[in-house]
């Protein structure tokens, strides 16, 4: 297990109850995948922890080593999420990229991250209800990302000067709602897209607009 991997799973458990031992990590990050497909299949509140920590192949008795209810596992798996996402989207920007380009790399890595993990659209959404304060972080933290490097790209003179808080919001919303239509939806309907060639089309979108020229 990698430093940061290890750094993401040690921070996911409750206060005061980070594992200190390979094995401990390797049980929590059993727990939150675990977590995922039950709160992506059952919600919230139809979850158990005894139905998660079978799914896990773990003692009941080793969920509340590092969690103090569902909620606090809720929280962690959100949080969880919310830095898979990044991950998922710093591993495709290479060195020497574009402004333009970094920002289609990180929405077709986010697209296939989707396709793996479709349960994080439900996840997030009611997060909304469950614990709002994480939801809120998660886009705005995702938004502050996307923001930095529209500054960037402004700075080096690739991008329009006056990009900034807005136009992040913008793109974050505009790819959340086309991984929804055309991963979650489109392979339910049998119409999902291959995620370089979507995201090629919304960086060509972002690039010129949708004003006749």
């Amino acid at each position: 297990m990698g430093e940061r991997t290890r750094a993401r799973v040690d921070g996911a458990a409750a206060e005061g109850k980070a594992p200190r031992t390979e094995r401990g990590r390797k049980t929590l990050r059993k727990l939150l995948d675990a977590s995922a497909v039950e709160f992506g299949e059952k919600g919230f509140h139809e979850a158990s922890v005894s139905s998660i920590t079978r799914r896990a192949g773990v003692a009941l008795g080793s969920f509340y080593t590092y969690f103090d209810s569902k909620d606090a596992l809720f929280r962690a798996l959100v949080q969880d999420m919310s830095e898979n996402v990044r991950t998922s989207a710093r591993s495709a920007l290479k060195e020497g990229m574009g402004a333009l380009e970094i920002e289609r790399a990180a929405l077709a890595a986010f697209l296939a991250f989707a396709r793996e993990h479709k349960e994080i659209y439900r996840i997030i959404d009611e997060a909304e209800f469950v614990d709002p304060e994480s939801y809120r972080d998660h886009y705005e933290t995702i938004a502050g990302r996307i923001r930095a490097r529209l500054e960037a790209g402004s700075a080096n003179g690739e991008l329009r000067e006056d990009l900034g808080e807005l136009e992040a919001w913008a793109i974050m919303g505009m790819n959340v709602f086309v991984g929804l239509r055309y991963v979650v939806w489109g392979e339910a309907d049998g119409e999902a897209g291959d995620p370089e060639e979507i995201a090629s089309a919304v960086n060509r979108l972002i690039a010129r607009g949708i004003e006749r020229r």
